[in-house]
């Protein structure tokens, strides 16, 4: 699943390695917005832990798409 998380205070570059995976954009109002693949709860669980240490208030939270189809694709499986 894709999300995109905002954060209030702005993040560089220097996160993306303790981010890894996830894009660090700064918005022109101070906040900074992290977006990517969140592959599963766990991680996502792992990912507001990380922002908590941080001590940077979270703003949303968003699922954007999921990167797989909940739906089978081949019809004739069951």
């Amino acid at each position: 699943m894709i999300y995109q998380i905002c954060l209030r205070g702005q993040l560089d570059q220097t996160w993306s390695e303790w981010f890894a995976g996830l894009e660090i954009v700064a918005l022109a109002n101070g906040d900074t917005l992290l977006v990517g693949v969140i592959p599963d709860q766990a991680a996502l669980y792992g990912l507001i832990k990380k922002v908590r240490d941080l001590g940077m208030p979270l703003i949303s939270l968003m699922p954007l798409h999921s990167t797989t189809s909940p739906f089978n694709s081949n019809p004739n499986e069951h």
